[in-house]
Order: structure tokens, then sequence, then C-alpha cells
């Protein structure tokens, strides 16, 4: 029998688990989830659910998803409130993480996809990684071997790589490089041929200033550094392209042209990929030794233990790491 997914607990405080309740009740792709049963039944009867939950292993939960959520404890207690976040469950929420990474290393299970966390309550308890993806590629260097960790927004419209992801904007210029840029693209086109199975990917490579420097007048990051490292990684076989002004990267008859954008900050990425498609978007982590997505928005504390949260984006998340662990 196929390994599950490890799905991780989130933010306990923020809505985690009742999306992993509604992702099994929908019938999303075979999971288990590292939680403290008692606090996934606790979220379980506050939204009058009624859902069969099913303590197990990660070797039996296959077989216990067809008839129960399955959810393999957790050493860590969790008390959380809905809405109130809380650092003393940090604990619980790095033990789910680093047992979801520690699991797939040994093969029982098949991927990770992670639920939402709060980074300022870590921080509050002493958390020292600027955010999830570069604490995975902190765990994945236990398995042998570098673990650069990219983050790529992924939905079936569109899929965009930040180059520099949770750095104020005003870093973004001295922290880009032509070696950064060049080691980003050359894992996005390893990772989408051997996981998405695309034979050529296409990049195409957003500009950091308006009208991507309108040749200088408007900022040198593209002569000096963007277009130095599309030529060098073209010259390597990539089909890459750009620096392309970013304010017309994004309609539908730009997008055809590529597979992937690569985006030189956070926002310039991330604000079309979930304009495009908030609820269907997918986190999806390359340059690691096993699959990871996540859902493409935050614990959404507001929300939490009303029954309004929508499952759609852990749904495609669950299904995209099946595909790709396939």
């Amino acid at each position: 029998m196929t390994a599950p997914i490890a799905l991780t607990m989130g933010d306990p405080a923020g809505i985690g688990m009742e999306l992993a309740l509604s992702a099994w009740r929908l019938r999303a792709a075979p999971f288990f989830l590292l939680a403290d049963p008692q606090a996934v039944s606790r979220v379980d009867r506050g939204l009058g659910l009624a859902t069969p939950i099913e303590t197990t292993t990660p070797e039996r939960a296959a077989e216990a998803f067809a008839h129960a959520l399955p959810v393999v404890p957790l050493e860590a207690r969790v008390d959380a409130a809905p809405g109130r976040p809380d650092p003393a469950n940090a604990p619980a929420i790095l033990e789910s993480i680093e047992r979801a990474v520690g699991y797939a290393r040994q093969g029982a299970a098949r991927a990770i996809v992670t639920n939402p966390i709060a980074k300022k309550t870590l921080y509050d308890a002493g958390f020292r990684h600027p955010g999830h993806t570069e604490y995975l590629g902190e765990l994945a260097k236990a398995w042998g071997g570098p673990a650069t960790p990219v983050m790529m927004i992924w939905s079936q419209l569109l899929a965009v790589v930040p180059v520099t992801i949770h750095i104020p904007l005003s870093a973004v210029p001295g922290a880009l490089t032509r070696g950064l840029i060049e080691a980003t693209a050359r894992i996005v086109d390893r990772d989408l041929r051997a996981r998405f199975k695309l034979a050529r990917p296409r990049i195409a490579v957003a500009g950091l200033n308006p009208h991507a420097g309108e040749g200088g007048a408007m900022g040198r990051e593209e002569i000096e550094i963007i277009a130095p490292a599309v030529e060098t990684l073209r010259e390597e076989g990539l089909e890459i392209f750009g620096p392309l002004p970013a304010d017309t990267m994004f309609h539908a008859r730009a997008r055809a042209r590529y597979d992937v954008a690569l985006t030189m900050y956070h926002d310039q990425g991330l604000i079309p990929a979930k304009t495009l498609a908030f609820d269907e978007g997918v986190n999806v982590t390359l340059g690691l030794p096993f699959v990871r997505t996540s859902p493409d928005h935050g614990t959404a504390f507001d929300i939490a233990g009303r029954g309004l949260a929508d499952p759609t984006s852990l749904i495609s998340a669950l299904d995209l790491a099946a595909r790709l662990s396939a």
C-alpha cells in the first residue's frame, strides 16, 4: 500500500485542524494528521461535525483513512483557543513539522503538506528561522547533501517563484545577485523536469524596476545583474528569457509563453498568483529531497473555529503532493 501524506498541524489557534477535518470529509488524497488528538477532537466538537477520529501510526494510517481521520499523536500537548495564538504551543507546532520530515525520510510518508503557521508566535518562543521554508531546508540537511529551498506558488493558471522572499522591500536590491538568480533558476528547471515532468520548462524572468529599468533610466539592476544571469543560464541550455516588465507579464496571452515566472521579490509574484487563484493556489517548496506543499494562505485567526474556512487550497495541496510524489 502506498504511504500516505504527512499533514502538519499548523498553528492550533488557526484554521489548520478544521481544514484537515474538512479535507478528510471531502476525500482529499490520503493523509495522516500530526497533532494532539484531544485538540483535534475539541475543534471537531466546536464545529459540531462529529468526525470519526482515530489515533494511529503512520504505518496504519492509510488503512484508517478509509473510515476515520487518522491522527498520529504528538508528544507535546496543545492548549489552544480559536483565534488566540500562544507561544506555549510552539513546541507542538515545531514537533509536528520535525516529525513529518522524519517520516518522509523513513518512507512512512510519501510527501509533506504543512498547515499554516504564524511566524510571530514562533519568534516569541525563540524560533530563529525566517519562515517555514527556511526551517524545512535546515531539517532537510540531515538527509545529507545540499538542500536549497525555493518557494513556488503554483496553480493551473500561474506558477511564480520569487528570487528573494521574506525580507523588507528596501533590502531587495542589495540581496539580488547574479548568483542567487542563477541558483534559483537551476533548481526551478531541475524540479519542474523531475517532479512536474516538463521536458523543457519555459522560465520568464521579471525585472526589478518599473518597465524593467527602461534601459537604465529607472535603475540598473536589469542591465548589471538580471540580464547577465539570464544570459548565463541560456548558455547552459535553460529555456529562459527576460528581464520583462512585471506589469505586462501576467495577463493571459503573456502567461501562455512560459511555465513559471521568476520574480525579483515576494509581492511582485504573489500578488498576481493570489489574485488569479487565491483558493486553488498551492505553495510548493522546490530544492528539497522530499515533496512539500502547503495551502497558499495563512492561519486566518479571525475566522478560526467558526466553520468558515475554505479547504480548497489544502485539498489542492494534498492532491498536488500526491501527484508529485507518485
